[in-house]
């Protein structure tokens, strides 16, 4: 079942790493991240996505939170996270091709263990791609869905920087 607005996350942990090697410029192992610790007390903005490094998500999802990062601030926006079903050695590595700065937090779900729970998988292994995220937005206030949009297969309408605003 799909996770709705008045619904609290579930449990459950993501995996991040935001460090590099100086020496060799390679992401620092990731450090566990408890999503009900973690939203505790705040106002966090979660978009999903299929992928790292690919088209709509490189071009458009994620450049859009990081030119939106002061509008979603302004607005009461504590974090943002970028969920993906992609290990957290590479969404380090994509939020540093992003430039994401510290404004985005990239948060790897590489067995799609915590996408499941939230009922947002995307069966993508016809296309060579295997379990994946929908692509989705919610906003989340103290651990509880508020808004929630998901995105139809193939749209990139709902789930944008620019949508949550105006939910906001």
């Amino acid at each position: 079942m799909t996770v709705k607005a008045g619904d609290r996350l579930p449990e459950g942990k993501l995996l991040e790493s935001n460090e590099f090697d100086p020496a060799n410029g390679c992401p620092m192992p990731p450090h566990p991240v408890d999503v009900a610790e973690s939203t505790k007390g705040k106002k966090v903005v979660i978009f999903g996505l299929p992928g790292a490094y690919t088209p709509t998500c490189s071009a458009k999802h994620v450049p859009g939170y990081v030119a939106n990062f002061d509008k979603l601030k302004a607005k009461g926006v504590d974090e943002i996270w970028c969920l993906s079903v992609n290990d957290a050695y590479v969404m380090a590595a994509w939020g540093r091709d992003e430039k994401v700065d510290g404004k985005v937090r990239m948060m790897a779900d590489g067995s799609a263990e915590y996408t499941k729970k939230l009922g947002l998988e995307n069966d993508l292994t016809a296309r060579g791609m295997g379990i994946r995220a929908q692509r989705f937005a919610m906003i989340v206030e103290d651990g509880v869905v508020k808004d929630i949009a998901v995105e139809a297969p193939g749209k990139f309408e709902v789930s944008s920087a620019e949508a949550v605003l105006a939910r906001l």
